[in-house]
């Protein structure tokens, strides 16, 4: 038998994922501060959520054995089915875990264009954008790995406890920071925000101060060289407005599917083109696609659930 107040929180907890859910959310702050009232709020709110996501990738024929149908020529949705059987039926949901249904809760896994914000024990923040995958450890509290993707960190910093972030071969030390990590193809960015960070302090030893960026590949053999980035736009992708400056279109396409679920392939002809200036992420995506390809030089083409810039 639960207590009231963990029934309360179950129930908030299917409430947010109800209601970001919506397009138009934007109280990410209310949510960060929720999760940060008590550590057990974001296990329970990435229990349920993996609940959700496993209920969406069920094959079409079938549907949970527990949806009553008043009209059998009728399906429910699957979720609408979450949002009112889960709320409804927290003692059922909850007693999943103990069967081992929601997988890994320290493996923070997002689809694309819908990014996820993460508080952690010790008030630090990691917002994680669309298509990327953050693993924590629970016998490290001041680490996190990005595996694959993009992700904004804010740290309360610890002198003697920095924190420390892994991307491939790459180890990011907190100096007191904010700042974001990408990582694709064996190579990472780091831009830095507030602070500084010590980049792969046992190797390259290279600070990273606000507002300045690097790059680099997994494979080079020298330390990354520092440039300087406007620092409003580090983490640019959290408000919709991503800043390129010489980047190929590829780079720009992958940003696109991870921060907004834009699919968008370069066809071979336009391969060589480089982007250069920023993009606004409308609720109109074509809008956003033509705004490309006006920039870049190039045509898009409506295929499918996508477009294809050529030439």
């Amino acid at each position: 038998m639960f207590d009231d107040a963990k029934t309360a929180a179950e129930a908030r907890a299917s409430d947010w994922i109800i209601r970001q859910r919506d397009p138009a959310f934007d109280d990410w702050d209310g949510f960060a501060d929720w999760l940060a009232e008590d550590p057990g709020h974001a296990d329970l709110y990435d229990a349920l959520a993996s609940l959700d996501r496993d209920l969406d990738m069920l094959p079409p024929e079938r549907a949970p054995s527990v949806v009553i149908r008043p009209e059998p020529p009728r399906r429910p949705s699957r979720r609408l089915w979450l949002g009112g059987a889960v709320a409804a039926a927290l003692v059922a949901v909850i007693a999943l875990p103990q069967l081992g249904l929601f997988g890994d809760a320290n493996r923070i896994e997002t689809a694309a264009g819908e990014p996820r914000s993460i508080t952690l024990a010790d008030g630090s923040r990691i917002e994680v954008n669309g298509a990327s995958v953050v693993e924590l450890d629970k016998d490290r509290p001041r680490f996190a790995r990005l595996e694959s993707g993009e992700a904004m960190f804010h740290i309360v910093h610890r002198e003697s406890d920095p924190f420390v972030v892994e991307a491939g071969a790459a180890r990011i030390v907190d100096l007191g920071t904010a700042f974001n990590v990408v990582r694709r193809e064996r190579r990472t960015s780091v831009a830095v925000s507030e602070g500084v960070v010590l980049y792969n302090p046992q190797r390259d030893k290279v600070r990273v101060a606000a507002g300045q960026a690097i790059e680099a590949g997994d494979a080079d053999s020298k330390p990354p060289q520092v440039h300087p980035v406007d620092v409003a736009n580090v983490g640019g992708w959290r408000t919709g407005l991503l800043v390129y400056n010489d980047a190929p279109l590829a780079v720009v396409a992958e940003d696109l599917k991870r921060t907004a679920g834009i699919e968008v392939a370069v066809a071979p002809g336009a391969e060589g083109q480089s982007f250069r200036g920023a993009l606004i992420i409308d609720k109109d995506r074509a809008r956003t696609v033509a705004d490309l390809a006006a920039l870049s030089g190039t045509t898009a083409e409506r295929r499918g659930d996508g477009w294809v810039l050529t030439r």
